[in-house]
């Protein structure tokens, strides 16, 4: 939800998306991100429960599904629009200090995760075109193939799936 709120966001052209997926100094920034936090698909990632942790979630989901798992620039931008949306919950509605950034790849499918402790469970609001808050659900139920909440014993994992094909590498 991080300066997206109220705003909804144009569809760019491929060639729009690539320009800004190239490399540069955001991606020395992901790079940076990813040794100084680890990488997400080995393990959870905590990070503090703060309204900056979205860029670190962000870089972080770029570095992963543009770099390590070799997809489109366009499923790198889904991607991390979702994370930032999920990463934006849980420091905004959860009270906790930390939550975790986990993010798994099998055949045909991406899926990430953040997990809070809290066991309030996100709702899918209806939005209409003058509300300036509540999107990020929308936003993700309409990019994602599949999302959910998991809960824990101990708090909830909230995650969205995206699938890939082979003309998405």
């Amino acid at each position: 939800m991080a300066g997206l709120e109220g705003m909804e966001q144009p569809r760019r052209h491929a060639s729009a998306t690539a320009a800004r997926w190239s490399p540069g100094v955001e991606d020395e920034r992901a790079l940076k991100a990813l040794e100084l936090f680890g990488n997400p698909t080995k393990a959870e990632v905590p990070l503090p429960s703060r309204p900056e942790s979205a860029a670190t979630a962000r870089r972080l989901t770029q570095v992963v599904v543009l770099r390590e798992w070799g997809l489109s620039p366009k499923i790198t931008e889904d991607a991390v629009l979702l994370v930032s949306e999920l990463v934006g919950n849980a420091v905004r509605h959860t009270g906790a200090r930390v939550f975790g950034l986990r993010m798994r790849s099998r055949r045909g499918w991406i899926r990430i995760e953040v997990r809070d402790p809290s066991r309030g469970l996100p709702c899918l609001m209806p939005v209409r075109d003058l509300d300036v808050s509540g999107r990020g659900l929308t936003l993700v139920d309409k990019l994602s193939d599949r999302w959910g909440v998991d809960l824990l014993p101990r708090g909830k994992t909230t995650w969205f799936e995206i699938r890939v094909t082979p003309d998405h590498h």
